[in-house]
């Protein structure tokens, strides 16, 4: 025969009944408030180092336009006379006269 047991020790008869996550956040109200308030510091904080990287690599970009900008300036100039000493070979001086026009020097 089956041993008789109460039915108030047998946890199988009674099962509890989980809290729901709801119900369970309004219990621990300020442990739920607390993981919320250091996950978002924890995202802000990783914003803000992702930030922090992207703006190095902008200064590193806008040095090397910067050099680039210089070298493509020292290249038109070197250009520039190059053409202006050829022009003034010519005995005629239009050629000279119309590259200073072109280059807008008077």
């Amino acid at each position: 025969m089956a041993p008789s047991a109460p039915p108030s020790s047998s946890g199988a008869q009674y099962p509890k009944k989980s809290l729901g996550l709801v119900a369970n956040a309004m219990k621990r109200k300020h442990s739920f408030i607390q993981l919320f308030m250091m996950t978002g510091i924890l995202l802000l904080s990783v914003r803000s180092l992702g930030q922090k990287y992207r703006l190095h690599e902008l200064q590193e970009d806008a040095a090397a336009l910067k050099q680039e900008q210089e070298g493509l300036i020292n290249r038109k100039n070197h250009i520039k006379q190059s053409l202006l000493a050829e022009a003034a070979r010519d005995p005629s001086g239009l050629f000279t006269t119309r590259l200073r026009l072109l280059f807008g020097e008077d």
